[in-house]
């Protein structure tokens, strides 16, 4: 593939959407591209995340360890970045990535992007904006989950109340 070609999938990923034009190039320049034959494992769940992969073709099985081995839980494709946070910060997979097919990904490891958002503070505070938006939204849409559990911890300690006068 080249690099105008790398440059493009790495503008359709939402977290890399807002750097220039010159900024996906050194990035695209400065990450590795790797190629996977069919069935070979990406990483492991709970190996150390040094990075964030974009698939650029191909398609990968995420897996999840289980009783009885490991089961798929997603299927990916081109355009798709995998271990976001892993950019950011150190972390373990959470789960298995394998290559369904041939698999060619771009690996930008954690030291390359904090690297370009210390040279690029404009592009660290669109990230950290991001980022903070997206946490309203989780607290959001767990704030109902928080007030039903707070609803039953309350009919708990009435029941326990009555419980105790009872016995009394």
């Amino acid at each position: 593939m080249s690099l105008a070609q790398d440059i493009a999938i790495l503008k359709q990923i939402p977290t890399l959407s807002d750097f220039s034009e010159d900024q996906l190039r050194l990035l695209a320049f400065s990450a590795e591209s790797m190629d996977y034959r069919k069935g070979q494992r990406l990483f492991d769940q709970g190996d150390r995340a040094d990075g964030g992969l974009v698939v650029t073709s191909g398609t990968v099985s995420l897996q999840i360890k289980g009783e009885d081995g490991f089961n798929e839980v997603d299927r990916i494709g081109a355009g798709t970045l995998l271990g976001e946070t892993a950019l950011l910060s150190e972390n373990r997979r959470p789960c298995r990535a394998e290559a369904v097919d041939a698999v060619r990904i771009i690996r930008i490891r954690r030291a390359l992007f904090k690297r370009m958002i210390q040279e690029y503070p404009d592009l660290a505070q669109r990230l950290l904006d991001v980022r903070a938006s997206q946490f309203r939204q989780t607290v959001a849409s767990l704030r109902p989950i928080g007030e039903k559990m707070a609803e039953l911890e309350q009919i708990n300690a009435e029941r326990r109340v009555h419980d105790d006068s009872k016995r009394s």
